[in-house]
């Protein structure tokens, strides 16, 4: 299993020496070794990597991690860029179309979010392939409660997305810091997106918000794949 580094390290050093975080490495290493896991151990903590703590202008919660063959890799509602775009990703795009006039690129490949500060945090950090929730409950939930709680004490500027109910949970753990934005909407998944996701505008929200505050906003555009490639 990869390890924190940065200062999200500094941030959690206390969670690594809690008997539930002692359980559940145990629980998670056994499971690796054992059975199909994602996402591959070695991505496990990407969004802190990919996200460093004093980077982060925006948060968005996801619940587990995709459970598709070769679909997760640490970032919530993010798909390697090979892998067909999962109907709520398709969603995001259709919402983002029409709120800031992105593109709907060919790929579901968010690491441009995460670089630019857009901590994308599943809840729960892996699964059984093929068994969505199969990791609920085995202590995932408290790890990530306290990275939750270390966003809530920053004291700057930060927004935070929640969509659908299991997100929208995390609520009570937000104390209302007045630098703090908090935008709340139906999860983007075809069963509810209608039903307010679609029109909640919040990309162009966040990045008024952003500059409002004296932020670079975020850039939304995720590009097809073979622009990412000139890029790279």
């Amino acid at each position: 299993m990869s390890a924190i580094s940065g200062d999200w390290l500094e941030a959690l050093k206390g969670e690594f020496h809690q008997p539930y975080y002692a359980k559940l490495y145990k629980t998670v290493m056994d499971e690796y070794h054992t059975r199909r896991i994602y996402p591959p151990a070695d991505d496990i903590f990407n969004a802190f990597a990919l996200t460093p703590l004093k980077d982060v202008k925006v948060v968005i919660l996801g619940q587990d991690p995709y459970h598709g063959d070769g679909q997760a890799h640490g970032l919530c509602f993010s798909v390697k860029p090979d892998v067909e775009i999962p109907p709520s990703l398709v969603n995001i795009y259709k919402e983002l179309h029409d709120d800031c006039g992105c593109y709907i690129p060919d790929n579901g490949y968010l690491t441009k979010w995460a670089k630019q500060g857009v901590l994308l945090l599943n809840t729960v950090l892996t699964v059984r392939a093929h068994q969505a929730n199969s990791h609920r409950g085995i202590g995932w939930e408290e790890f990530t409660d306290a990275a939750i709680r270390i966003l809530d004490q920053q004291d700057r500027p930060m927004v935070f997305l929640l969509w659908g109910r299991p997100a929208q949970m995390k609520k009570s753990m937000l104390h209302r810091n007045p630098k703090h934005l908090i935008l709340e909407a139906p999860h983007p998944s075809p069963l509810s997106a209608y039903r307010g996701f679609f029109g909640c505008k919040h990309f162009s929200q966040t990045n008024e918000f952003l500059k409002a505050n004296g932020l670079e906003p975020i850039d939304w555009q995720i590009e097809n794949r073979a622009e990412q490639k000139t890029e790279e």
